[in-house]
């Protein structure tokens, strides 16, 4: 069986190139500019490349980023006192907090004051609620990503059988949730699949996983699927990046699953690229409300001083 290698890159390319028009749109037609701040706190090297990464695809499609650099000994107190001011900050449309983030910190209480309309990562817990009730404002970026490659490789996941492999909060929950909608922004192809969470206490696993007509890996183990694993002729979705003594590896083994599946993402080259595009594709959503919002607010204090006058 031959297996088509699902390019990210391409992807990715061809989303923002479609997201630079937008851009130039919005900057001809209401002098608006997407704006997008990440925080760095500590000098991880995997983050430093992720936030470069970042800023070098905002360049690309014409919005514009900048990085605010924190030391590793930042408190927490101080990390929030920085996302209120990012959050009164008019000129800021997304607000990107690297993770992760140093121990001492607390993760949630950083996410959780990330003003909703700002939270382009779709972490906060109103726009989480907002994905599981399917009428989302922004979609985390990494499923978007994942629904984003099935579209453009010519993949529906209407009535299939779909098996994910990891109960994160930033990939398989969320995945899931979107999978078992109704619709999808991107058409009910993109939904109303049947869904099974796999986790490590999933008895029996491979016997579920063999049954899955898509399989999505996102548990940060390298090469741990394995093509016993894998129902032949399945469409395989590597969501892990690992760092080993031999570079930059999936979840999945390749070299074995891509003898059986009809499919497959690589890594480095599949998912994450998409990630870092529908990024840039829900700051550009952020900035469109934003203007909206501020226009409606400058009429509507318009109308209050011709009723005070």
């Amino acid at each position: 069986m031959s297996c088509q290698i699902l390019d990210g890159r391409l992807i990715a390319r061809k989303i923002q190139d479609e997201l630079k028009q937008k851009v130039e749109v919005l900057w001809r037609e209401r002098q608006l500019r997407p704006h997008l701040t990440a925080v760095l706190v500590g000098a991880d090297p995997a983050s430093e490349v992720y936030v470069r990464n970042k800023q070098s695809a905002c360049r690309r499609i014409g919005m514009s980023s900048d990085l605010r650099r924190l030391s590793a000994s930042t408190s927490t107190a101080e990390l929030l006192e920085l996302i209120e001011q990012l959050n009164s900050d008019s000129h800021v449309h997304g607000i990107l907090v690297q993770l992760p983030l140093p121990a001492h910190i607390s993760a949630e209480q950083v996410l959780d004051a990330i003003d909703p309309k700002k939270d382009v990562d779709a972490f906060h817990p109103y726009n989480v609620g907002l994905v599981a009730q399917g009428r989302p404002k922004y979609l985390p970026c990494t499923p978007y990503g994942v629904l984003q490659i099935l579209k453009h490789s010519g993949f529906t996941i209407r009535g299939q059988r779909v098996c994910i492999i990891g109960r994160s909060d930033i990939v398989g929950k969320p995945l899931a949730s979107m999978l078992v909608q109704r619709n999808s922004p991107l058409g009910p192809d993109y939904a109303n699949a049947t869904v099974t969470l796999c986790h490590s206490l999933t008895p029996n696993l491979p016997n579920v996983t063999r049954e899955a007509d898509l399989l999505i890996a996102a548990i940060g183990q390298p090469k741990w699927v394995k093509a016993d694993m894998v129902k032949p002729g399945a469409v395989v979705i590597d969501v892990g990046i690992n760092r080993t003594d031999l570079g930059l590896v999936g979840d999945v083994d390749f070299e074995s699953v891509s003898t059986i599946a009809r499919a497959i993402t690589p890594v480095p080259g599949g998912v994450g690229p998409l990630t870092v595009t529908m990024l840039l594709s829900n700051t550009l959503v952020a900035a469109q409300h934003s203007d909206l919002v501020s226009i409606g607010q400058c009429r509507d204090q318009t109308k209050d001083k011709k009723t005070t006058a």
